[in-house]
């Protein structure tokens, strides 16, 4: 449809596989569940998360590093502290981490410390960044733009395949609209439609989308029930204490609850729920 040559696709049936660890991946029958705070803040923030998150059906946490803030006088993230600290906690718990890459200074660094790289919504179209991921052994999370259209999405994602990198997934997150009552409108539409158009795997981040701790369940369900192949939550052990994005967040015994009531959505789609993982 958009002559993207790598990832249009060609069979309505094929859904590309992305491994993020051994016994990880996305795009397959098992939604994924990607869960996490929206900031590093400290070791002992990140360990009583992965603790928590280790016993339920969430297989990977996400946490920032780097912080691209509207406001520059807004917490940043700990960089290179962050990372370490991810580090040690994906060896720790076995879980991989996902973490976003802002630019292409740090992509070495980061590769290094997590398992998947996301690509924020404001860098989707930043080409130079996109294709030099495109030379890097490790999976994309390539974030749809605040504004962007699916055809400028899709080619963004194109940009990382011509370079190279075939593993790639992409995350519906919500678009900006005239109202203002949620953070942004999910348009689980594009999710709908991403499904028939690529064969790259899409999931949903209703968080930055609904932007309120309580409307995100429904939407999770919803976006499993329209074929998304998985989710990336917000979550934190006290979100009113959260540095980033506290009204969004659920508290970590939320996230278990939600994840394991997805199951008979996913059921009802012929697709399931990840097991529990076994505590190391």
């Amino acid at each position: 449809m958009f002559n993207a040559k790598l990832a249009s696709s060609t069979d309505l049936q094929q859904t590309t596989i992305v491994k993020l660890s051994s016994n990880v991946t996305i795009g397959d029958e098992e939604i994924i569940i990607i869960a996490g705070p929206c900031t590093v803040e400290s070791y002992e923030q990140m360990e009583t998360v992965a603790q928590k998150l280790k016993t339920s059906a969430i297989q990977a946490i996400r946490g920032g590093a780097y912080k691209p803030r509207t406001s520059p006088y807004a917490f940043q993230g700990l960089g290179v502290e962050g990372l370490e600290i991810l580090d040690t906690i994906r060896q720790r718990y076995k879980m991989p981490v996902v973490t976003e890459v802002m630019g292409t200074e740090d992509i070495h660094i980061v590769a290094n410390h997590a398992d998947m790289l996301q690509v924020g919504s404001r860098n989707m179209q930043n080409f130079n960044l996109l294709k030099a991921l495109g030379q890097v052994n490790k999976p994309i999370l390539l974030k749809r733009g605040l504004a962007a259209t699916l055809e400028e999405f899709v080619f963004a994602a194109e940009y990382i395949l011509s370079h190279g990198n075939p593993n790639v997934v992409l995350c519906e997150r919500g678009i900006r609209s005239f109202d203002t009552y949620t953070r942004n409108v999910l348009d689980l539409g594009a999710v709908v439609a991403l499904k028939q158009i690529t064969h790259l795997p899409v999931i949903v981040d209703p968080s930055h989308a609904a932007g309120k701790w309580e409307l995100i369940p429904n939407l999770a369900k919803a976006a499993i029930a329209c074929g998304a192949d998985g989710l990336i939550i917000e979550c934190h052990p006290s979100p009113e204490k959260s540095v980033s994005d506290a009204r969004q967040a659920l508290t970590l015994e939320a996230m278990v609850n939600l994840a394991e009531s997805l199951a008979p959505v996913a059921n009802a789609v012929g697709r399931k729920i990840a097991k529990t993982l076994a505590l190391v």
